[in-house]
């Protein structure tokens, strides 16, 4: 197996997308480390349908291909002045950052948007020197995606919020010299529940040497030459639901080309399905189909529960500490839980370990699960309650008594026939 990468370094965004204080590199190194060992080839700076096309890797021999290219572009601001010199990205911004460069971002730095990269920018900028960072939202912080517990974290490290800030043009001639927003009022709610922005015709401007736009994430195709691989809506792929197969039989695709920008863990679990059906693709006369997840999810419903729902949230959700000498650093500065911590956020989670009922109409004894169950948690055990009355009679002991007998002759008659069989 061989993975064919454009970028320097292996690992797409999860080395490059995400700073190391969040997400500490030589962990994602040790992954890679452990897939090298295990057979898989990387292949830095090869961009597919420019140093070479699929088409010659066919050609090569490869039977079947995975595109998993991600949505590594960061998405427009549309305003005018987005040409000028000190204008980033924020993917482009945070992929320098990580790649080991230094970035010349000034002193103040705007950050507009509002979701998790644009915090990850935020806190970067801090720590490639900026003295002043404020991130513009068009919306209010009840809208905004972002995780609370990074903006509280950004807060602390001295990143400013000002919301309800649309960017309306950036200002400068060659370079960056401030950024003009309209404030902004709230209007009705838009299809995902959040209160639109709307206009007010008012404006201000802040003093800047650097924009960061983390406004979203689009896919960059370049020239990779997929053939008859249909593209819809936001320029993704369209690939069967479950078996992730494009148009193009030997060609599957999973994660942001394909979804659209999502966590890191849905493009994992995509690739992991998508390694199923590759798998089978190769070998022929396999089903991609058979035995597969539909992943069909039903809703719960929260009006019809057996348990008070608010029993979930008790105790409160355990706080992270943090590493005071790798504040404002490169490094994780989260530590792990101490044990108390870890009985007490078990404590609001588990609802009883094992407390579980076997349907047997379902269940065959055949005790498969127990095998397979790694953290040997499932046992089964025979159980007759229908001979319970039998067993506590009178005659008891009788009974137990004869049953012991039999068994020992049983056991005699076998060690007879294992000696003879020996002389």
């Amino acid at each position: 197996m061989t993975v064919f990468d454009r970028n320097p370094v292996p690992g797409g965004m999860l080395t490059m997308g995400i700073p190391s204080f969040r997400l500490e590199k030589d962990v994602v190194e040790a992954e890679i480390d452990i897939l090298r060992e295990m057979g898989v080839e990387f292949k830095c700076g090869v961009e597919v349908g420019k140093d070479v096309t699929i088409q010659q890797l066919r050609e090569e021999g490869y039977q079947g291909f995975y595109l998993a290219i991600g949505a590594q572009k960061s998405a427009s601001l549309r305003v005018p002045g987005e040409d000028l010199e000190g204008v980033w990205g924020g993917v482009d911004f945070l992929r320098e950052v990580n790649l080991g460069r230094k970035a010349e971002i000034g002193k103040k730095v705007a950050v507009v948007g509002g979701g998790n990269v644009a915090i990850d920018v935020a806190r970067t900028a801090i720590r490639q020197g900026a003295e002043r960072v404020t991130v513009l939202y068009r919306r209010g912080e009840a809208e905004m995606p972002a995780d609370p517990d990074e903006v509280a974290e950004a807060r602390e490290e001295g990143v400013e919020f000002r919301f309800l800030a649309a960017p309306a043009e950036i200002l400068g001639k060659k370079r960056v010299a401030a950024i003009k927003v309209e404030r902004m009022e709230l209007g009705e709610p838009d299809e995902k529940g959040r209160r639109s922005p709307v206009s007010t015709g008012e404006f201000d401007e802040l003093t800047v040497d650097s924009v960061i736009g983390a406004v979203g994430q689009v896919v960059d195709w370049g020239e990779l030459d997929t053939g008859d691989l249909v593209r819809g809506k936001k320029n993704l792929a369209e690939a069967d639901a479950i078996t992730y197969q494009s148009a193009q039989p030997d060609i599957f695709v999973g994660g942001d080309c394909y979804s659209g920008p999502k966590f890191a863990i849905d493009a994992i679990a995509a690739v992991r399905e998508g390694a199923i059906s590759l798998h089978r693709y190769v070998h022929p006369g396999n089903s991609l189909t058979l035995s597969r997840n539909p992943r069909d999810f039903v809703a719960l419903d929260k009006d019809n529960l057996e348990l008070d729902p608010e029993c979930f949230d008790r105790p409160a959700r355990q706080q992270v500490r943090h590493d005071k000498r790798k504040v404002k650093t490169m490094h994780d500065d989260r530590l792990p839980f101490t044990e108390e911590q870890v009985k007490a956020e078990a404590s609001r989670r588990c609802l009883g370990c094992g407390a579980t009922y076997v349907d047997q109409n379902r269940c065959l004894g055949c005790g498969i699960c127990t095998t397979r169950c790694k953290f040997d948690a499932i046992h089964l055990v025979r159980n007759h309650p229908e001979f319970a009355n039998y067993y506590n009679g009178d005659h008891s002991k009788e009974i137990v008594m004869l049953s012991g007998v039999k068994r020992a002759g049983h056991i005699a008659i076998k060690e007879l026939k294992k000696a003879v069989a020996r002389k």
